[in-house]
């Protein structure tokens, strides 16, 4: 019995310190990347292609995922989240020199991920329910919306990209669950890939809901 109790207040010293180092990464991270779409949005940066986009995007995920268990996997963590954030820039400009309310809708946006995030990583800590259970159905179904997101645009299809927004609000609000459900229950015990799967979600919450206030909001 002694044994047990040891064994599982390690465990939860263990997890309490995952939990502790994820989320001090993953608000430096955030900061981090509002500096570098601060820094875009000075430069006027122009969007890049989507190519070179999702090549540079998946090239840096492999680096962090590669890397996560050495001190490269911090150096790697910071490039992908400050390109992220560099990205951010042009899509900022765009809605406020486009949208007559563009700062409002930006907020909001922000306002509303922030909402949504912490009440499901609350519930998902106070609960302590497990989620894993939606890994499958996250990993398919993210794989499609960003297939139907890359036709969407190609083709210039508003209403399957508005479609895609919706559906990838849901599908990230299923990841903070599953996410923080893994920190909890030992299914993820690496800080660094659990704070860019957080932030990945983020980001696409973020910028989902953005275009969906943009659409009901409608164009200068």
């Amino acid at each position: 019995m002694a044994l047990n109790a040891i064994t599982s207040r390690e465990s939860v010293l263990v997890t309490n310190k995952l939990i502790r180092n994820t989320y001090t990464l993953l608000s430096i991270t955030l900061l981090f990347s509002a500096v570098t779409a601060a820094i875009a949005m000075q430069m006027e940066a122009k969007p890049l292609s989507p190519l070179l986009l999702l090549g540079v995007y998946f090239g840096l995920l492999f680096a962090t995922s590669a890397t996560h268990n050495s001190p490269w996997g911090l150096f790697f963590v910071f490039a992908l989240t400050g390109f992220m954030g560099y990205t951010l820039g042009p899509l900022l400009d765009f809605y406020l020199h486009t949208y007559a309310n563009g700062g409002e809708l930006i907020m909001t946006a922000m306002g509303g991920t922030g909402v949504i995030f912490l009440g499901l990583s609350a519930y998902a800590l106070t609960t302590r329910k497990d989620f894993s259970f939606m890994g499958g159905f996250l990993m398919i179904g993210i794989l499609v919306a960003f297939i139907a997101g890359l036709g969407a645009f190609f083709f210039a299809d508003q209403a399957l990209a508005l479609a895609v927004s919706a559906i990838f609000i849901l599908l990230m609000s299923g990841l903070i669950l599953y996410q923080t459900s893994e920190i909890i229950h030992g299914g993820e015990t690496n800080y660094i890939m659990a704070t860019v799967t957080l932030f990945v979600a983020i980001f696409n919450l973020f910028t989902s809901l953005l275009h969906i206030l943009g659409f009901l909001s409608g164009e200068d």
